[in-house]
């Protein structure tokens, strides 16, 4: 039995994701829960587990590729036989019976849909659909929660050329999907598994080329033979998909012919110094250049920065901290066994204070809801932390920091960072903040002026922790110092709230016994 694995909503709204890397190939025994296939969103990057057991029949997207919620990713056989189609002694509803021209095609038996149907113990304590299918109710089951019903949702449109639109089988809802074709409509179709992606004209449908013969340039009236990302390589590259030649199955147009321009020879070639799929696009030697396509967390990051910086009202204020009193207490506390094991950084100091600052000026942990026309007080400090991934810049959270002690942010910080470094951040530890901390400083930046994350009043910079002349009772001395950078939404923080949450945040820095009076 084909079991057809959709891309499941992992959470947040998101409509769509791009295929990082498969971890399984074509012909593999896999198990249920095994990963198949780490996909990244606009978010961060998140393992998919298999919701089937069997052997893997096929790929359906390539890396790099970009699927919409919903799309086939992989087809998976249980290795049961599929079951015969229904003969001319069928029952009807209304109990006469059925032309064999009307019989609906075969489809799954309840047991594949419907894991309790099996008699699978634990699909029956949690009935319903499996990843990525529809269930009860219209919604479809996913890894984090119920997504919208069915056609509820409606998706931006693509942007593409008007010669070579992204027309696929998975796409077009005239053609049903691969796994729900009836026989007839199988029996049409090449067996190549490239042509399960793209819609082709009848002419070709029921002569496909014989093998090492290339098809001719498809004609202008026709829709070209290509994978959508093999259509995304072409737009990248500037190449018109009716004039290349396709060497594939049934004229099914591949990389290589658009590398070639489809030219066997090569003569004319589009040069493509990129490497493998979903790599960054660089331009043709000579030139001096190099384009990286916007995506992922990149994309999502550069519109949340320009949403907020030509929305909420920016204002940045500077303090200068001597801070030599919180380095003694953090080497004292080193030395001690409760914080033997806990990294004890700065950075964890200044999220201390953070919160016992927010109680006395509680406008930073807030938030401006435009379309309420209200200002949001949130009782509790979501703190978010800037953290440098090579996937781009990630912000995850530290749930109800306030009520966390020293050593507790100390050793949530060290866990986050950790874990937002190896890429496995959940998407739902992105989302949800109140308050910001960018540590700066661990580049050995002074200070900046950093830009509100979107829904938030209040973003701190922490500064390098130096050494620096120091005037100290008159007298000049070396002190250990740190510039600190606040900036906030004027229309949620006056001045003197952003002044003074500021200077009790830096009080707190110098003067580490003051937290006592809090």
């Amino acid at each position: 039995m084909r079991q057809v694995f959709r891309l499941p909503d992992v959470g947040e709204g998101l409509t769509e994701a791009e295929i990082l890397s498969w971890q399984v190939a074509v012909g593999d025994t896999v198990t249920v829960n095994q990963i198949l296939v780490e996909i990244e969103t606009a978010k961060a990057a998140v393992e998919l587990p298999s919701p089937y057991a069997g052997t893997v029949l096929e790929l359906l997207a390539e890396p790099g590729a970009t699927v919409e919620v919903g799309v086939p990713i992989i087809a998976i056989s249980d290795g049961r036989d599929e079951p015969a189609a229904a003969g001319p002694g069928t029952q009807t509803r209304g109990g006469g019976e059925a032309p064999a021209a009307e019989q609906p095609a075969a489809r799954e038996p309840a047991a594949a849909r419907d894991p309790a149907a099996a008699g699978d113990p634990a699909a029956a304590e949690h009935p319903g659909a499996k990843i990525g299918e529809a269930g009860a109710g219209g919604r479809i089951a996913t890894l984090v929660g119920y997504g919208p019903k069915p056609g509820s949702v409606t998706r931006r449109a693509r942007k593409s050329p008007p010669t070579s639109p992204r027309v696929g089988a998975l796409s077009t809802p005239s053609r049903p999907a691969p796994d729900e074709q009836p026989p007839e409509a199988a029996a049409e179709q090449p067996a190549a598994p490239e042509q399960l992606a793209a819609v082709q004209p009848p002419d070709t449908a029921e002569q496909p080329a014989a093998p090492g013969t290339a098809e001719q340039p498809a004609a202008p009236g026709t829709v070209p033979l290509a994978k959508p990302p093999v259509r995304k390589l072409a737009r990248e590259l500037g190449v018109d998909l009716h004039e290349v030649s396709g060497s594939g199955p049934g004229g099914v147009i591949t990389r290589e012919d658009v590398r070639t321009g489809g030219s066997p020879a090569g003569n004319g070639a589009v040069a493509e110094v990129a490497a493998p799929a979903g790599a960054d696009v660089v331009a043709p030697s000579g030139t001096g250049e190099r384009r990286v396509p916007i995506r992922g967390v990149r994309k999502a990051t550069a519109a949340a920065m320009v949403s907020s910086a030509f929305t909420a009202p920016h204002v940045t204020e500077f303090l200068t901290v001597d801070v030599t009193p919180m380095i003694q207490l953090r080497d004292r506390l080193r030395a001690t066994r409760d914080y033997r094991d806990v990294k004890l950084s700065p950075l964890a100091f200044a999220a201390k204070a953070v919160c016992l600052a927010a109680r006395r000026t509680p406008e930073v942990n807030a938030s401006w809801d435009d379309a309420a026309q209200e200002i949001v007080y949130f009782e509790h400090v979501q703190l978010g932390i800037a953290a440098a991934t090579p996937r781009g810049l990630i912000v995850p959270k530290i749930r109800d920091a306030e009520r966390l002690s020293l050593r507790e942010l100390a050793g949530a910080l060290g866990e986050l960072t950790e874990t937002a470094r190896s890429g496995k951040t959940p998407p739902a530890d992105l989302v949800g903040g109140t308050f910001t901390i960018t540590n700066v400083g661990v580049f050995g930046v002074d200070t900046g002026t950093p830009i509100l994350n979107p829904g938030e009043s209040a973003i701190l910079a922490l500064g390098a922790v130096k050494q620096a002349p120091w005037v100290v009772d008159g007298q000049l001395a070396v002190r250990t110092v740190c510039q600190l950078a606040l900036s906030f939404d004027h229309r949620v923080v006056d001045g003197e709230q952003g002044s003074r949450f500021l200077a009790d945040v830096g009080a707190l820095l110098a003067d580490p016994g003051l937290a006592m009076t809090y």
